[in-house]
Order: C-alpha cells, then sequence, then structure tokens
C-alpha cells in the first residue's frame, strides 16, 4: 500500500511536466488554413456576393447611368424564360458528352490501371498531354478537323455516311464532340486513380469462383471504381455545362449554350440579366450534383 501511495505523487507530477500543447496545434491549424480561407474569400465569396447582389439590380439602369439595388427578382423569372432552350441545351450537351467520355474514359483507365504494364506512365502523359497546349488552341484544330474541307469529312463522304453537301462543322455534333475531347483527361485520371488501387488478386478470385469477365466487373470492380466515376462525371459535367468556348467555335447560332448567353449579355451591358442567368446556372448544377452524389451513394465526396 506504501508503494501505490507512493508512485501517485511522483505520477501527478510527471503528468503536470507535460506541456500542454493543445492550445498550440489548435492554433497551428487556424494558421495552416488562413492562406486557403484568405484566397476562397477574396477570389469565391466576395465575387459569388457580387454577383448575387448585381442579379438584384434593377433591369433598367445602364452603365452610362448605374444600376440601383430594388431587389428585382424578377430578373431570374426573366432570363428563364427568354433563355430556357439554351439553358436546357446546355444540360444536354453536358449530358452526352458526360456520357461519352464514360464510354471511352473507362475502359482507356482500366487498361492503363490493368493492362499496360511497362508503358504505363506512357500512357498516363499521353493522356494529359493535350493540356500543354491551350483550350483555345485545341478546340481551334476540331475547327479545322471537321471543317468542310478537312479529311474527316471527305472519308465520309466517299464511304456515304454523309451527302454530298453534308457537313460536321457548326452542328451539334462537333460542339459534342468538342466538349467529350477536352475533359476527356478529367474523367479517365479519377478513374485510373480508383481502379490502380484495387487488388488484382480479387479478380483471380473472381475467376477460381468461376465467375465471368463480366460478372466479376458487375460486382467487384464497377463496385470500387464508382468513387473515381463520380468524381470524373463531376469534374466533366459540371464545366462542360459552362462552357462556351466549343458552342461558340464549332456550333452556330443554333447550337448556343448558356455560357454564350451570358457572355453576350455581359459585353452588351446587360449585368443584372447576366448575374442571374450564371447564378441559376450555379444553383441548377449544385442542386444536380447532390441529388447525383446521393443517389449514387457516394455522399462522403462532399
Amino acid at each position: 500500500m506504501s508503494t501505490v501511495h507512493g508512485g501517485a505523487p511522483a505520477e501527478a507530477a510527471a503528468v503536470a511536466a507535460v506541456p500542454d500543447t493543445g492550445r498550440k496545434s489548435g492554433l497551428t491549424g487556424y494558421l495552416l488554413l488562413a492562406p486557403a480561407g484568405l484566397w476562397l474569400t477574396l477570389f469565391f465569396i466576395v465575387p459569388l456576393v457580387s454577383l448575387i447582389s448585381t442579379s438584384l439590380y434593377d433591369p433598367a439602369g445602364s452603365l452610362e447611368n448605374g444600376y440601383a439595388m430594388t431587389g428585382h427578382v424578377g430578373n431570374y423569372t426573366s432570363v428563364l424564360a427568354d433563355y430556357s432552350e439554351q439553358f436546357l441545351r446546355s444540360l444536354g450537351y453536358a449530358a452526352v458528352a458526360t456520357v461519352a467520355c464514360i464510354l471511352l474514359g473507362y475502359p482507356l483507365a482500366y487498361a492503363i490501371a490493368f493492362k499496360a504494364g511497362r508503358w504505363r506512365n506512357l500512357m498516363l502523359v499521353a493522356v494529359i498531354a493535350p493540356f500543354f497546349t491551350s483550350f483555345l488552341i485545341r478546340t481551334l484544330s476540331w475547327q479545322l478537323i471537321l471543317s468542310d474541307e478537312g479529311w474527316v469529312v471527305d472519308i465520309l463522304k466517299f464511304v456515304q455516311v454523309l451527302g454530298d453537301d453534308g457537313r460536321l462543322l457548326a452542328t451539334p455534333l462537333a460542339v459534342v464532340t468538342g466538349l467529350t475531347y477536352n475533359f476527356l483527361p478529367f474523367m479517365v485520371l479519377p478513374l485510373y486513380a480508383s481502379l490502380e488501387k484495387i487488388d488484382p488478386r480479387l479478380h483471380e478470385a473472381g475467376a477460381d469462383l468461376y465467375a465471368s469477365p463480366f460478372t466479376t466487373f458487375r460486382k467487384v470492380t464497377l463496385p470500387l471504381s464508382l468513387p473515381g466515376l463520380v468524381a470524373g462525371t463531376l469534374l466533366t459535367f459540371i464545366p462542360a455545362a459552362g462552357d462556351y468556348i466549343n458552342a461558340e467555335l464549332l456550333g452556330n447560332t443554333r447550337t448556343q449554350m448558356v455560357g454564350n448567353v451570358i457572355q453576350n449579355l455581359f459585353d452588351g451591358g446587360s449585368y443584372p440579366e447576366a448575374a442571374a442567368l450564371s447564378v441559376t446556372l450555379m444553383a441548377v448544377i449544385v442542386v444536380m450534383v447532390l441529388v447525383y452524389i446521393r443517389r449514387a451513394g457516394t455522399e462522403e465526396l462532399v
């Protein structure tokens, strides 16, 4: 008993001698977050608040006379009524391009993860190589490829896929093709990151259990790669829905997307309508993303 009582003060002294670093570590965390928080505040929160306030200006104003803050929520209803066609077209083009990226990107990511072997790094470089050139130049290149005098149109006319007066440029197909090409790496890289983590022995186990390759893919590979598929879908759909370069360079007036409308409204000085359309697009995309993530069962991504 004397040993126990004798050791208790020593243990208490040892505990007291340990410095209390909880407050310091907590302060360190806040200091590390400060630069990112300041950056987000200056370049995201402040512009977002400014955009929302601009969307509530009186549309009767002008650049010369200024705009009055009247809380004019009618800007939202008016832009939806006037530009609902371009709005729905943007979502449709983005959805088609996203599906095309999945159909093209999943087999490519699978091949890089499981079949590439020593060529894996080279294939990954090939995937990201388009980023070495600017977005605008890549889109202009597709303008040349799909032009009426280009080799693609000549071949399609030769095999009777296109008529003598058929064309690819300035069509919805050209816009979707440009979107698919430009955003395909955003689908491949997250898919590869998920597939690369899958243990190949799981495929061998499926074969040992007499599962067909398709069953193994459906029961093992696809569920385990779902986080990468969801991330790739979001990284593809969100920028594609707001894109305007592809529709501007590869489309025509009948293929305009909501990004083109917003650009034209801002260029024309219709700031309240342009801001209202921008806020509406962001709100719709956020709702769609939340619903999609919840339905996909990957709420941890947010």
